[in-house]
């Protein structure tokens, strides 16, 4: 098949969605199948040359809706080439301006919403909500209802998305998410996240790795181990990710506040060996979420038999849970504390054991390989090709 992404951006600090649509194409590529992407990113960007298949970068300017003619043209120009596209995300032009040039060029498409419809935003935001409302009545419900599937990547995202907007229904799925094994070469990423905080070589650390984001709930995580720091003297916590909020200063002077400042520990956005290094390093990886789709990253860890400590509000929770490779709590200060305060209390071989089942687990639910495999055959029932082939 040949099949186009839409999404706002290819920029890896954008997080999830577009991590996963890296690794899903390059696996459906795998499979034989065409995939490329166009954005909405300046042609000038550097990570648009950077990935593994064509990126089409269409964008004039940055503001936060990223309006531009430059989509519907390309999509006119060269909607013949493919068979079926995919919409990533909501609430920008990508999805809007996707939709309304797919529509005219009779490409069927689906539609990943990636946990842009969770009930959180609309508790936490009530006035964007209304805001939202409006533009969902307009425009975004309608890309939903005309869509061949919205496709969920767990039952909790599909349940908790339902009622949050009203008017325009539209055709839900939930397919496979999932993620790729970690790359070859323990050692060599070891050593580049060592580089990285040589100060951590041989010593015990916990793991946040993500976007700063208010939703993230960092700062329960800081306020949670200063609690159980005095009781845990040689264990560290590491706090990595790019800081597109500006949140990441009041993080630190939380820190600091706590008395923190020499055991937390704070990277930046890691990448590459070196992320993969920080995976495999650290007892567990804590995600004190108050929102969370999928959490691609709680996957990754599973894959290098690294221990989740997690919230009930991220969506893939009872898969965590039911595979006994982590611990699951609330998205409070008390409920990061006694996550954290629960892995301490593991014996050695307790730890172990959740450090096998976090890799059974992997294997279990979240192999990139099925997830391109679900996504391909809905992708080929949609398109005129599959269809003619069915008939």
């Amino acid at each position: 098949m040949r099949i186009l992404n839409i999404i706002a951006s290819a920029d890896p600090e954008t997080g999830g969605p577009i991590e996963a649509l890296r690794l899903t194409g390059l696996q459906m590529a795998r499979l034989g199948h065409a995939v490329e992407v166009v954005t909405l990113d300046k042609p000038s960007t550097p990570y648009a040359g950077e990935f593994p298949f064509p990126v089409h970068a269409c964008g004039r300017w940055t503001p936060r809706y990223c309006y531009t003619r430059e989509l519907a043209r390309w999509i006119a120009a060269n909607a013949h080439r493919f068979d079926a596209a995919v919409v990533h995300g909501l609430w920008n032009h990508a999805s809007v301006g996707g939709w309304s040039a797919l529509r005219r060029a009779g490409l069927p498409y689906i539609v990943f919403a990636h946990g842009m419809m969770d009930p959180w935003f609309r508790e936490t935001h009530p006035f964007k909500h209304i805001a939202k409302q409006a533009f969902w009545l307009a425009w975004q419900g309608r890309v939903l209802r005309d869509a061949a599937a919205v496709l969920f990547t767990c039952e909790e995202e599909r349940r908790r998305a339902r009622g949050v907007f009203r008017g325009h229904g539209y055709p839900e799925r939930v397919v496979a998410f999932g993620t790729a094994d970690p790359p070859a070469g323990a050692e060599s990423q070891l050593a580049a996240f060592h580089r990285l905080l040589p100060e951590l070589k041989d010593k015990r650390f916990l793991l946040f790795l993500g976007r700063f984001h208010a939703k993230k709930g960092c700062d329960l995580l800081i306020e949670a181990f200063a609690k159980i720091a005095a009781i845990e003297p040689d264990l560290d916590l590491v706090v990595a990710g790019p800081d597109q909020s500006g949140l990441k200063s009041k993080l630190l002077a939380q820190a600091a506040k706590a008395g923190m400042t020499d055991r937390i520990h704070w990277p930046g956005m890691v990448a590459g060996d070196a992320k993969w290094g920080a995976l495999r390093a650290a007892e567990a990886l804590v995600l004190p979420s108050h929102q969370e789709n999928f959490g691609i990253v709680v996957a990754e860890a599973m894959a290098c038999a690294t221990p989740v400590l997690l919230t009930d509000k991220v969506n893939i929770w009872r898969d965590v849970k039911a595979s006994g490779g982590g611990l699951v709590g609330a998205d409070t200060s008390q409920g990061i504390e006694s996550l954290l305060r629960s892995w301490l209390a593991l014996s050695d071989d307790g730890k172990s054991a959740m450090r096998a089942h976090a890799r059974a687990g992997f294997e279990r639910h979240f192999r990139i390989e099925t997830a391109a495999r679900d996504l391909i055959a809905i992708l080929h029932s949609i398109s005129a090709r599959g269809f003619h082939e069915a008939a």
